[in-house]
């Protein structure tokens, strides 16, 4: 019997959790306060963005081309005979 109003008060708190906090994040007061944050970052974000100074490009001719030459040999390295060397 204990065990069963126990249960059934736990169901009763989560319910209640679950309406009072679905009530409160659906409510008008919420949505105006969430859209009004939002426009205060924006304005924010705004006024940071116009103080924040601008560097000079320095990237000019940054890229240099190195010519290769084919005549180098590449060594050809085999696997099973890399193994057996160290042995």
């Amino acid at each position: 019997m204990l065990k069963e109003i126990k249960h059934l008060i736990f169901f009763i708190i989560i319910c209640s959790f679950i309406f009072f906090t679905g009530r409160y994040y659906f409510s008008d007061i919420n949505k105006k306060n969430a859209y009004r944050s939002l426009n205060t970052i924006n304005e924010k974000i705004n006024n940071y963005a116009e103080k924040l100074p601008v560097l000079k490009d320095n990237t000019s001719d940054i890229i240099e081309y190195v010519e290769r030459s084919t005549t180098k040999k590449k060594k050809k390295f085999n696997f099973w005979k890399l193994l057996e060397s160290n042995e």
